[in-house]
Order: C-alpha cells, then structure tokens, then sequence
C-alpha cells in the first residue's frame, strides 16, 4: 500500500513540474488545482513544494527532480538577498526542506552556506527583553511583537541544525529557550494546545493564550497540536532533553484520542463535529510523520510503542485510502481534504502543500526508512 502512494506522489509531482514552472503551489482554491493560486516564491510555504521535489528524486533517482529543487533554491537564494516576505518565524520550514535538503542529500556546500545564512535570519528574530522568537512581523509591532505560535516549533530544527554546522552555541541556546517557553505556556495542563500565546515585548510578562485558525480560544486547533507533536520531538533529538519526549507524548496520547472513526482529523478537536464539519487531513499528515519520530526515539520495550504504532498505521492507511487522489490521473494534489483557515474561509476544504508534504514524508519514512531535512542523516 505504501509503495503504491508514493508512486502514484512521484507521478503527479512530475506532472506538477511542468504545470507550474517556476511558481510554487500554496493551497488550492474551491475545489480546484493548485495551479488556481501559484506564488513566485513569496509564501511561508513554498519550502514543502521543494521538499517533496527532493523526497521524489531520493526515491526515484529522477534527475528531472534533482534539476527543479535544485532551481528552487536559486529562487530561495534570491528571496533571501532581496528580504522578500521574511517577516516570520517560517524561514526554517523555507530553507529547511530546500537548502538545507539539497546539503543533506547532496552536500552541496554552497546550500550549506545558504541555509547558514537563513539561519541568522530567524536568529534575528530573537526577542532579548521578551525571551522568544517572535512569530510574525518586524521588531517592536505593537499586535505581533510579543508574540509566539505553536508552529515555531519546526522552524527552530533550523537553529539547532546552525550550531551543529558552525559550533556556535548561540542557535542552540535560543532554540532551547524558545522550546521551553512553548512548554511551559502553549501546551495545557489536559494535554491540548493553545496555538498562540502573547506576552509584553518589552518585559516577558506573559499575556495570555488565544488562537488565529482555531475554532476558539479555549479550543484546541488540530494542526497546531500536530506542530507540537512533531516539533517537541525533534527538539528532543537535538538535546535529549526528556521533558520534551514527554511533552511530545502527551501531545500525541490527546491527538490520537481526541480522533473520530475513521483516524483523520477534523479541524479543531473542540468544533461541534457533524457530517458537515471540516476535516484537515494535513494535521494527520503531519501526525503521522511526527509520530514515526517519536518512536525513534522509545525504548524497544516501551509500554506506548504499541499504541502509537498501531494508530500511526491506521491514520496513515485511513489517509491512503480515504483522502488520496490515487487513481485519479488528473489531480494535481496527493490529499484531499485539508483546512487552511475555516474561520477566514480560506480553502476550508481543499488541497494544502504541506499537507502533500508531510504525508509522502510519513509515507517514506515507512517504506524505505527516508526522514525528513529537519536533521543530517
């Protein structure tokens, strides 16, 4: 089964080559392709677009994979020089699935020395008298600058992946503060998320939790606590601290028991859940990736490695043969079924790139042991 969807991803991807050219997918518009609404590299998710050109080429050995990742990083290289829509925190998911993926896979130096310098721009997003990196928005803006987002927790393997690069433990220390600030103030005391919280700019003190794509404020937003899950992992691999193990754990025990029947995720855990409500397939997707980091990292006689085991098949197997395209030659997406943003009437129900993205990462991982760029294999 798993083989059978990445072929069919490895089909469309090369088929979306040519349709889109030098633009970059986003998320589809009322049902639609991709191609409804192309970007010239100027969003905050034209990095996974790249990463699935590249997780293509490692399956296949296609150079036609090889040669377009290599021709988006030409358009990253350029995005970065001009300081083109990088007032955000999403610089990592940027570099990480493109530059950072081109060292990894290939060792590319002059891709090293790229994804470095994209390192020092989310290190410049630091907030010293506040103690985070703010989410969105440049220095000192009076709505955003006090602000952190759950999602910030796959930007900082940018970070970590810098200090082991360089030995320059500046990265590292701001990517640990940042986690654990996400710790202590998103992740609630039942296991569910806040996807944003705010504090004074100029002195830390904290604020309050809220939302942006949730349901509510007291909600928790499916996706965000998908973030959280994959995104303490990976904290965890870099430092080994356990309480982001346990923080990952606990965000996965509430995901995965929060599920309706068919193991794929409506768009917010707390909505009032209907044959009508929305579901978001990419929050599973990334679940299911995120899941298969986490038991990297269980003791082979772990009492929850059945657990987790069994629910990161049903899922991903769920999205396979519920939500896929396959069989459908035409489609230019791998799932349907993804949210944006519902309460913003944002493609609600349609196509969304990361949600691709991460599930033919998952789907890799599986079948042929092949990570993600968060960190050198």
């Amino acid at each position: 089964m798993w083989k059978k969807a990445i072929e069919d991803a490895v089909v469309k991807t090369r088929k979306n080559i040519e349709r889109y050219g030098e633009q970059f997918p986003h998320v589809a518009l009322n049902g639609g392709g991709y191609t409804t609404n192309l970007n010239p590299n100027t969003d905050w998710t034209d990095g996974f677009w790249t990463g699935m050109l590249w997780l293509c080429y490692e399956y296949s050995k296609d150079e036609t994979f090889r040669e377009a990742a290599q021709r988006n990083i030409e358009s990253f290289r350029k995005r970065l020089a001009d300081n083109i829509a990088l007032e955000h925190h999403d610089i990592g998911f940027l570099y990480s699935l493109s530059a950072k993926a081109g060292w990894i896979i290939e060792k590319d130096e002059a891709a090293k020395e790229l994804t470095l310098k994209a390192a020092d721009k989310l290190l410049g997003r630091w907030r010293e008298e506040a103690q985070l990196i703010q989410a969105w928005g440049p220095l000192g803006d009076e709505k955003q600058g006090g602000r952190i987002i759950i999602d910030c927790l796959m930007n900082l393997p940018l970070l970590y992946w810098a200090s082991e690069m360089t030995g320059e433990n500046r990265y590292r220390e701001v990517a640990v503060k940042h986690a654990e600030k996400s710790r202590r103030y998103l992740v609630r005391g039942d296991d569910s998320s806040y996807h944003t919280f705010y504090f004074e700019q100029d002195t830390g003190i904290p604020i309050g939790g809220s939302t942006h794509q949730g349901y509510q404020n007291g909600s928790t937003w499916t996706r965000g606590q998908a973030w959280g899950i994959y995104g303490f992992a990976l904290s965890y691999k870099y430092t080994k601290n356990p309480a982001f193990l346990e923080t990952s754990r606990r965000l996965a025990r509430y995901f995965l028991e929060n599920l309706p029947e068919d193991d794929v995720a409506y768009w917010d855990f707390d909505v009032p859940a209907d044959a009508d409500t929305y579901r978001d397939s990419s929050a599973s997707a990334i679940v299911c990736a995120g899941l298969l980091e986490l038991l990297d990292h269980l003791d082979a006689n772990d009492a929850e490695r059945p657990y987790f085991e069994g629910w990161l098949k049903r899922s991903l197997q769920s999205l396979v043969q519920n939500y896929s395209t396959i069989g459908e030659e035409e489609a230019e997406g791998l799932i349907k079924r993804g949210s944006y943003h519902v309460r913003g009437n944002s493609s609600p129900d349609d196509f969304v790139i990361w949600g691709d993205y991460y599930y033919l990462e998952a789907l890799m991982r599986i079948e042929k042991g092949v990570t993600g760029y968060w960190y050198n294999r």
